[in-house]
């Protein structure tokens, strides 16, 4: 009798363990579609291709399949789930095309998050690849500490950790392995 006893306490703690368990898990995962359904974008574009001028010069064009605009949370941010292609045009009409797989722009920051197969291509033969690559569009700079693949007229290098101008006219890099012609 006492051991049925000890076996009907071990059986009625499991239950109510159980029962609490359960009661907790709905109630995490009422919390979790609660906090999720807050997180929405406020816009949603498809085939998006914007145009963007400086007293009515283009100074740059973006196209992009899908751009998901988060204007109203804590730190905004615009997301580009399907990648970007942008075109920028200096004042001499010099072109810049940068292309990546994934891109996020966040708003309070001014800094933009390149990811997958970023590539830059200059008009005069530049050319930088790498995996993920920030822009500072305050200060019109470009870093990542990435590897990295420079490839310019004079030659071809390769590093991994790279910051320079938006118009690759100062570069500075770090671990650099490759052939440049020093050559003017």
């Amino acid at each position: 009798m006492i051991f049925f006893k000890k076996n009907s306490v071990i059986y009625l703690v499991a239950i109510v363990f159980a029962m609490v368990a359960v009661g907790c898990e709905s109630n995490f995962k009422e919390i979790q579609k609660d906090n999720f359904s807050d997180f929405i974008p406020s816009s949603d574009a498809d085939e998006v291709n914007l145009k963007y001028t400086d007293s009515g010069r283009i100074t740059g064009i973006l196209i992009s399949k899908k751009m998901l605009d988060y204007a109203v949370v804590d730190f905004p941010f615009t997301e580009f789930p399907k990648g970007i292609h942008v075109t920028l045009y200096d004042k001499n009409a010099k072109k810049t095309v940068v292309t990546s797989n994934y891109a996020v722009t966040y708003k309070q920051t001014g800094i933009i998050d390149l990811q997958g197969k970023v590539k830059i291509v200059s008009e005069d033969g530049q050319i930088l690849e790498t995996q993920q690559l920030y822009y500072d569009q305050n200060n019109a700079w470009f870093f990542t500490e990435r590897k990295f693949k420079f490839t310019s007229p004079k030659g071809v290098s390769n590093g991994q950790g790279i910051d320079f101008s938006k118009d690759f006219k100062v570069i500075n890099s770090q671990r650099l392995t490759g052939e440049v012609d020093s050559a003017d």
